[in-house]
């Protein structure tokens, strides 16, 4: 009995070299996988724009989660020709490119000094480096993945997002947008007088979160709490208040369901926990 069939077929790329289709049948069952007709790199956003509005063309970054779909991508875009794999500080704050990768602003001196290591915090958990040193920034915030801890720390530093087409627009307004066709170009982190905090709860060191939190304490005393992994993407909230009560007002407002991570129980434990220790932490002021 044949457990294991591998098959190539042909692939058409107007650069050529790229990889010809493979798959893969375990046990008479297709292994789920993505294929590939057309891979481009394109000279101009303009060209990937125009490349993307094809339904079967798709943007890719990292490929790591893309890959792991059982999908047929008609024209893969490959955007790493156009100078977007940057971190650019300026005093205003930081524009961070769509292909700058995970490990990239893991380690990048300026963010973490800003962030108080809440950058640092948020990433060092997903995987592990050689995962990091591909995924890109980009794919991670554009995918609105309910268990980015990306994301959570994002919308607790107040970031937008800047579209090819579709301008700046706060990453607050663009994680509850539908899926479209724009390209996303940068990220934009402002630089404010605010001390920030990122902790995560995971039943494994790498696995993916039960819970995420971020918060940010603004110079006027307002709090902004991000909570991701709910298991729905985060949300974020920004309020006064008074330290004591913050754990139980945050648990209230932020809805939680249950997965195998945890019950929606669970999770408004986890919130009231974070939400105290990022309040207690945070206690000492803005910068």
């Amino acid at each position: 009995m044949l457990l294991l069939q591998i098959v190539y077929t042909n692939t058409e790329s107007r650069f050529g070299g790229f990889p010809p289709f493979l798959r893969i049948i375990l046990y008479g069952e297709l292994i789920s996988m993505i294929t590939i007709r057309e891979y481009v790199r394109p000279a101009s956003l303009e060209e990937a724009w125009t490349l993307n509005q094809k339904r079967t063309s798709r943007v890719v970054g990292g490929m790591l989660w893309l890959k792991m779909q059982n999908a047929a991508v008609g024209t893969a875009i490959d955007l790493s020709g156009l100078g977007l794999d940057k971190i650019e500080e300026t005093p205003e704050g930081f524009a961070v490119g769509a292909m700058v990768s995970l490990r990239a602003l893991e380690t990048h001196a300026g963010l973490n000094e800003y962030t108080n290591g809440a950058m640092r915090e948020a990433l060092r958990h997903i995987v592990g480096v050689q995962f990091r040193n591909t995924a890109t920034l980009g794919g991670s915030v554009y995918g609105r993945f309910g268990f980015s801890d990306v994301l959570t720390v994002l919308l607790a530093l107040n970031a937008s997002v800047e579209l090819y087409r579709g301008g700046i627009v706060p990453l607050a307004q663009f994680a509850e947008m539908p899926f479209d066709r724009d390209i996303l170009v940068r990220i934009h982190i402002p630089k404010e007088s605010a001390a920030f905090f990122y902790e995560s709860v995971r039943p494994t060191k790498t696995d993916f979160p039960s819970l995420t939190c971020a918060a940010a304490r603004l110079a006027d005393g307002t709090y902004r709490f991000a909570v991701g992994a709910r298991p729905g993407k985060a949300v974020v909230l920004t309020m006064p208040g008074e330290r004591d009560d913050l754990p139980e007002i945050v648990s209230a407002q932020v809805a939680t369901g249950s997965n195998l991570r945890g019950s929606a129980a669970y999770r408004k434990h986890l919130i009231r926990v974070l939400v105290r220790r990022a309040a207690d932490e945070l206690e000492g002021g803005a910068k």
